[in-house]
């Protein structure tokens, strides 16, 4: 297995490379090698796991009886994330060559089996589509839904006919490879994918002039072809092309004796289409379309909102410290006697909160997943995290999660030294922050993988993966959280401003509780999310490509920006009643958007993934809502609490105490 573990370094890298690079008329960061092919050469396509949106369980391609090459199937090689989103690209017997027009045949299979059969059948019916890449480019389908014209990756394997028992397998194939003739001048390119990294002289680009792939389109037809006459073919033999025919009867139906022949037809189309912007058509698709003007709309709302709760408060905190202080000190205790309000919890305020450990552990791996989101985000905004390096982006978080342990073990310790008043247990702390987050999501993805295993799903995750991945987790993760811890010990001390009194002070009988408050002010944050929740949840479990990363950098912005104003207000809203414990609400007044996040994943599973089918497909799904709600709950809490922390710190600071 490739594992991109150097994918830290690749990026420090590009931006020496981009920094330095000598002027010239273009510059591409693609995300891999741009390979041109002269008149002839030969080009074999690659096949990856079949999907469906109606199941969410991948399968190996060669699950079912198709083609496979003469040279045997030979796996690619396959990165961390790809491994995890249960991809398998292997090779296959589709064979092009380069601006060479040509109808082929490849082989005919024995009798179909029972077992054979039933597979294909269950297959076709859950809507299973065939992934296939030729130069890193999925293979792309035009077809009619409604009325409407959509583009799709990926073709069926079989079709069944509306109020019809029967089921027809694809097997033919007509192809059209878009090519751009590529006279090597006026671009440099920079690879990042399977052929390595590294910058075209020169003298290489006068020796890479030919044809570049900008394009792979597919048409998938039935044909019922008589097998007495297809297996006196050998592979890759030429046969006199043929029309995808409209009637039932010329199909090739799925069942028990019949044997299916495969052929495939390739044209090649000259195309102005330029190598930077052959991905265009796939981020253009109408099914992963964004409403610009939809986030517009939610973006002005949330920011006007926050901005009269700024204000509202500045105005609020400003007139009360005003008046403190402007008092003499004979005043301030007259006044202390008779007013109520946050002033009079100052020797509370810092009392130690109930199971601060816990509270420490979950601060530490907020800020762990903070962290990761930010700088990823940033990365896929400014175009690192390209759909042609698949599994970069998961692999890149995984690395990015591993490696921030340090600022995990660093706030965590930190934290609980500021709380406790010593350093004493900071290393059960710093263990706790190691695996705290990732035991929930290893033992969620336990689990799953049991049930994936029965299914014989590709996405289980292979035995080899888990010992890597728990490799990861005790040497690197961590030793740096723990070294992250040690800074936190050695970090200048955090001193309250006021000192704690002996005696808890009574905290004053409410109408209503006070953690009804905390849960609904979840819905504030939840506002500036839910409607790119829903192109999030689209891409994930819909199979369509998410690009809009700019406007998730400026929501996420946005986010932390309502989280903190939020847990700020309720904070301060809490103090005013004397409600001195205020640690867990502040958590919880932003981390309450989870709950949210994860009610509208169940509503998305209910009212738009009604073609899912089967428990298991529902607990998978589920379950990876669970482990992302939770992440959610922990980063939005650790910003609420931080930001209440130093505003509470800074109110008191304030304030003149004798």
């Amino acid at each position: 297995m490739a594992s991109l573990a150097v994918i830290i370094m690749f990026w420090s890298v590009v931006v020496l490379v981009s920094v330095s690079a000598p002027a010239c008329k273009g510059f591409y960061l693609p995300g891999s090698y741009m390979r041109t092919y002269s008149t002839g050469n030969e080009i074999y396509a690659k096949v990856n796991s079949l999907t469906s949106i109606e199941t969410e369980l991948p399968f190996s391609y060669y699950s079912l009886p198709y083609c496979e090459p003469v040279d045997g199937v030979k796996k690619s090689a396959e990165n961390l994330g790809e491994l995890l989103m249960g991809d398998q690209i292997d090779s296959s017997p589709y064979r092009f060559r380069m601006n060479l027009n040509e109808s082929v045949y490849l082989c005919t299979t024995s009798s179909l089996n029972e077992g054979q059969v039933k597979l294909l059948k269950q297959r076709s019916r859950d809507l299973y589509q065939v992934n296939m890449i030729l130069d890193n480019l999925p293979a792309m389908r035009y077809a009619k839904q409604n009325g409407v014209n959509i583009q799709w990756t990926g073709f069926p394997v079989g079709y069944t006919p509306p109020q019809s028992n029967d089921d027809y397998i694809i097997n033919h194939l007509k192809f059209k490879v878009l090519v751009h003739e590529y006279e090597g001048k006026g671009v440099e390119i920079i690879g990042t994918g399977e052929e390595g990294m590294g910058v075209i002289s020169e003298e290489d680009k006068k020796k890479a002039s030919g044809f570049e792939i900008v394009g792979f389109e597919v048409t998938p037809c039935s044909i019922k072809y008589d097998p007495a006459v297809m297996t006196k073919l050998h592979m890759y033999d030429s046969f006199s092309p043929v029309a995808c025919p409209n009637e039932l009867d010329k199909f090739q139906i799925i069942r028990e004796q019949e044997r299916v022949s495969f052929t495939y037809e390739v044209e090649f189309v000259k195309s102005d289409i330029k190598w930077p912007s052959r991905w265009d058509a796939y981020l253009k698709m109408e099914g992963s379309r964004v409403h610009w003007f939809s986030i517009l709309n939610s973006l002005m709302v949330i920011v006007f909102l926050a901005g009269i709760v700024f204000i509202i408060f500045l105005r609020t905190v400003r007139r009360d410290l005003t008046r403190y202080e402007e008092l003499d000190k004979e005043a301030q205790a007259q006044m202390n006697e008779e007013l109520s309000g946050w002033k009079l919890v100052v020797g509370d305020v810092f009392r130690e909160p109930t199971h601060s450990k816990l509270l420490c552990v979950m601060v530490g791996d907020g800020i762990q997943i903070t962290g990761m989101a930010v700088v990823t985000i940033v990365f896929a905004a400014f175009g690192f995290m390209s759909p042609a390096s698949r599994g970069m982006l998961l692999t890149g978080m995984i690395l990015l999660y591993l490696f921030l342990g340090i600022a995990a073990g660093y706030v965590g310790v930190r934290m609980w030294r500021t709380i406790k008043g010593t350093s004493q247990g900071w290393k059960s702390v710093a263990w706790s922050i190691a695996c705290f987050f990732p035991g929930i999501v290893f033992a969620i993805l336990t689990i799953l993988n049991f049930i994936l295993w029965g299914s014989k799903s590709t996405g289980a995750i292979p035995i080899s993966l888990f010992f890597i991945l728990l490799a990861l987790w005790f040497c690197i993760s961590v030793p740096l959280t723990l070294l992250g811890g040690l800074m936190g010990i050695r970090a200048e001390d955090i001193t309250y401003p006021v000192r704690t009194n002996q005696i808890p002070r009574e905290i004053p009988a409410r109408k209503y509780p006070s953690w009804l408050l905390v849960l609904g002010a979840g819905t504030l944050p939840f506002g500036t999310l839910f409607i790119e929740l829903f192109f999030i949840l689209s891409s994930i479990w819909l199979g369509r490509f998410y690009y809009v990363f700019g406007f998730l950098l400026v929501v996420l912005t946005l986010l932390v920006v309502v989280c903190a104003e939020v847990s700020l207000v309720l904070t301060y809203m809490h103090l005013c009643v004397e409600d001195w414990k205020w640690w867990w609400k502040a958590f919880f007044a932003s981390g309450s958007v989870a709950l949210y996040v994860f009610l509208y994943s169940l509503n998305y599973l209910v009212f738009d993934l009604q073609s899912l089918s089967g428990p298991v497909s529902a607990i998978l799904y589920i379950g990876y809502s669970l482990i992302m709600a939770i992440a959610i709950m922990l980063s939005t809490g650790t910003i609420g609490l931080l930001t209440s922390f130093y505003f509470v710190h800074y109110l008191f600071s304030s304030v003149k105490i004798d």
